[in-house]
């Protein structure tokens, strides 16, 4: 199999032109708060970023109903709509972008999905959180091989919950998520994945420690 490298998978029709998130809102039917089973605005405390924003237009709605939280939303592509004062959007790969602050909310709707390497971003995004801050991202484990009960429980022994049946990742508070996997690369034709669009599966090996 000839896995995909960061540069080449973000030029990749499955990631740069994905339309999963693009135009989903705060609240309703197609929102984030169905999504993350909970209203952002009730924990996004004083900053609240969001990663694969899609146009940004959950984080706009929330400017109109809210004073004093800073709003930030990330996207691989920039097809953001106009933003108002208290909202920044930066079109950036999660691979590089480094957001220069903490934040009390972090999510992620939908993002991993195309994303190459899940684990090491995902170790990343972990250390951006305010202590008692909390991310919350949609991530299938079954798109990281080798995955199964052994990550599952790493994850777990590192203070993050995974809900299987949600495809649901939490964590509350930063933390150093430190995993003995090394990325290989990736395959975007691994076809639809749960959601029922086609996503990106990230191959990795196993490294165990020597002690």
């Amino acid at each position: 199999m000839d896995l995909l490298d960061d540069q080449t998978l973000h030029a990749s029709s499955v990631v740069a032109n994905n339309a999963m998130n693009r135009e989903r809102q705060l609240r309703g039917v197609n929102s984030y708060a169905k999504v993350l089973g909970f209203d952002p605005l009730t924990r996004a405390g004083t900053a609240w970023l969001d990663l694969c924003c899609g146009s940004g237009r959950a984080l706009i709605q929330a400017a109109e109903q809210t004073d004093g939280v800073t709003l930030t939303g990330v996207d691989l592509v920039d097809a953001f709509r106009p933003a108002p004062p208290g909202v920044t959007l930066v079109a950036a790969p999660l691979e590089t972008w480094v957001p220069g602050r903490e934040f009390d909310l972090i999510t992620c709707v939908h993002g991993l999905h195309y994303v190459g390497d899940k684990l090491g971003v995902l170790a990343r995004i972990l250390k951006w959180l305010t202590p008692g801050g909390m991310f919350v991202a949609d991530l299938d484990l079954a798109s990281v091989r080798p995955g199964g009960r052994p990550l599952t429980a790493r994850l777990r022994a590192a203070g993050i919950r995974y809900d299987g049946r949600r495809k649901q990742i939490t964590c509350t508070g930063p933390r150093e998520l430190d995993l003995p996997y090394r990325y290989l690369g990736a395959d975007d034709r691994a076809g639809p994945n749960y959601t029922g669009q086609p996503a990106v599966t990230s191959y990795y090996e196993r490294q165990e420690k020597i002690v």
